[in-house]
């Protein structure tokens, strides 16, 4: 059996391995059939994901077919097509008990803090699995990175016609602004890719984009007729952008940081205090996020269509790695078909 590891920074290489043994009670044997390419796997290859040691298989962003299933209380069955929750979360500590899994303490993310999913089969816990008969293979392996900003949605508290800022319009950002416009907020997204900024406005139909480059401030102030946006969505990963976030929160608004950088972050304390900001981050998803999503795609709230712009099979996947982040070339989402 083939998989693709991440030997150390800078280094995939196609390796034989054995296949999965039979899956015991409460188990599944997925034959993996897509594989979502993100900003996790990057960082990853590039030396720069938190909580990531090497060699690692790569991919959490995983749709297939179940290929063999032990006893299990979920009705699953070999041939059942399904979306993979890549999360396995303790189920013991505080964060597991209050009911928020995606923040495990002991918590072991495919592709991350364990073998992920690049690979032709994968055993994966059945409580970890979402039925997807009713959609695509490839809507499948979207659900994932959308749970990301419906989570993020959700966690916010959004209320109807609430203005909004996302900073960041890659395939994260795309995901919040989605759920935020689902959610009937008034959203406007910043951007310094205006390509990107220009694929906000078709796909999510935003109809307010501000260039950062462009005197950011002014220009949301504007939009906004003098008032900042009481929530601010930051998706960039980016150490400078979510320093500069703050800036754009309304006092007594809400600052969520969905991106992650492997850094610190600063910021001023009396004027944190004098606006009585909420800070808060926002970790993964959770089964309910997974079901909001697969609700909105199944109904045609959300168009996948023109999401995925790129794929490669799995034996060029090495390859072709690298041009599927090119913004240049138009990468918005990128997917891996086996």
């Amino acid at each position: 059996m083939k998989c693709i590891i991440c030997e150390q920074p800078d280094q995939l290489s196609f390796q034989e391995i054995k296949p999965p043994a039979s899956p015991g009670a409460g188990e599944a044997l997925v034959r993996i059939r897509r594989i979502g390419i993100c900003g996790t796997d990057l960082h990853a290859f590039k030396g720069n994901q938190p909580f990531f040691s090497y060699p690692r298989v790569l991919g959490h962003e995983l749709a297939g077919i179940i290929e063999e299933v032990g006893p299990n209380s979920y009705n699953l069955k070999p041939g059942d097509q399904i979306a993979v929750i890549p999360y396995l979360e303790c189920g013991k500590c505080r964060a597991c008990r209050v009911g928020k899994p995606n923040c495990c303490t002991n918590l072991k993310v495919l592709g991350v803090h364990m073998d992920g999913g690049m690979t032709e089969l994968l055993t994966v816990p059945c409580d970890h699995l979402v039925p997807t008969a009713e959609i695509s293979l490839d809507q499948s392996v979207i659900l994932e990175p959308l749970s990301i900003g419906a989570h993020a949605v959700r966690r916010a508290g959004l209320q109807k016609e609430e203005q909004v800022l996302i900073i960041g319009a890659g395939p994260i950002g795309l995901s919040v602004m989605a759920f935020a416009s689902y959610q009937g907020a008034r959203v406007s997204v910043m951007d310094i890719n205006q390509d990107r900024l220009n694929f906000s406005r078709t796909w999510a139909n935003i109809e307010n984009t501000i260039n950062g480059l462009d005197k950011p401030l002014d220009a949301l102030l504007e939009i906004t007729d003098g008032e900042l946006p009481s929530v601010v969505f930051d998706a960039t990963g980016s150490a400078r952008s979510m320093i500069e976030s703050f800036n754009y929160t309304a006092n007594g608004g809400k600052l969520v940081f969905v991106g992650l950088v492997k850094s610190d972050i600063t910021f001023s304390d009396p004027e944190f205090h004098r606006r009585e900001l909420t800070l808060f981050s926002s970790r993964n998803s959770t089964r309910e996020d997974f079901g909001t999503v697969k609700k909105a795609v199944q109904s045609g709230a959300i168009n996948l269509a023109s999401y995925i712009t790129h794929r490669t099979d799995f034996d060029h996947m090495i390859e072709n790695f690298k041009g599927l982040f090119d913004p240049q070339a138009g990468v918005i989402k990128a997917i891996i078909d086996l």
